[in-house]
């Protein structure tokens, strides 16, 4: 088995105009460094030094100029254009002809910055087998997110943006899977905004009994607003992360 990480960083970041007007909100900087080598750090600390990097046309140049071939962060990057914006299951479908049947792969929207090791979780998903596993967080209010009902060491089903969440806990933008969730996304449709949307694929793993969780107890956000964004530059700041 071979795991590789993708990092998913296309995306308009339409809710940090005009920041992102002439840049890709993935290399705006938080702490010390642009938000995407975050995830790359997390990657290599959890033993994935293959990692490719889906992201749009806007900003490629600075992306390859400034990360290189990786070897600066003890890992390898490959670099994959998503021509149009169509969903996070749409972006990570590129991937597929990059990887290898046995290939196990570790998702990371590049806008999640978190304190805990990936390490835990990605040796828990080695022992599962087969299947899909996400990470949770249990947050103040799980309407704006995916929402999960839990049933033993599964999710059932996961909910979006409920009026009336089945739990405290919110699906961050953490995802493993085996080389079936390829097979899921091109059996999908796209929902009413016209993406193909990653609950829907994760969903399916929830069906058939193969989708478990694990929960972060540290801190987490998704860096795609100005609030959002100005908290994790403060907490990171504040821990001297490079």
């Amino acid at each position: 088995m071979i795991l590789k990480g993708i990092l998913l960083a296309g995306g308009t970041g339409s809710r940090l105009f005009p920041l992102t007007r002439l840049m890709n909100k993935h290399l705006l900087p938080v702490g010390k460094q642009p938000m995407i080598v975050h995830g790359i750090k997390k990657l290599k600390d959890a033993g994935i030094e293959d990692i490719h990097i889906v992201l749009s046309k806007q900003s490629a140049g600075l992306y390859t100029d400034y990360l290189g071939s990786g070897a600066d962060y003890g890992v390898r990057l490959s670099y994959i254009i998503q021509e149009h914006a169509g969903g996070i299951a749409q972006a990570l479908s590129l991937v597929e002809s990059f990887l290898s049947r046995d290939d196990r792969i570790v998702v990371l929207l590049g806008d999640n910055l978190f304190e805990d090791s990936l390490l835990p979780h990605v040796e828990k998903y080695i022992l599962q087998g087969k299947g899909a596993r996400v990470i949770l967080k249990e947050v103040a209010d799980p309407r704006r997110y995916g929402v999960p009902k839990l049933k033993g060491n599964t999710i059932v089903y996961i909910d979006e943006k409920p009026e009336n969440p089945q739990s405290s806990y919110c699906v961050t933008g953490i995802y493993m899977y085996d080389m079936s969730v390829f097979r899921i996304i091109h059996k999908i449709k796209p929902s009413s905004r016209g993406e193909l949307e990653i609950t829907d694929v994760n969903n399916i793993f929830a069906h058939s009994g193969l989708l478990s969780y694990g929960v972060m107890n540290g801190w987490w956000t998704d860096a795609g607003t100005f609030e959002s964004l100005k908290e994790a530059d403060s907490v990171l700041g504040k821990r001297g992360e490079q």
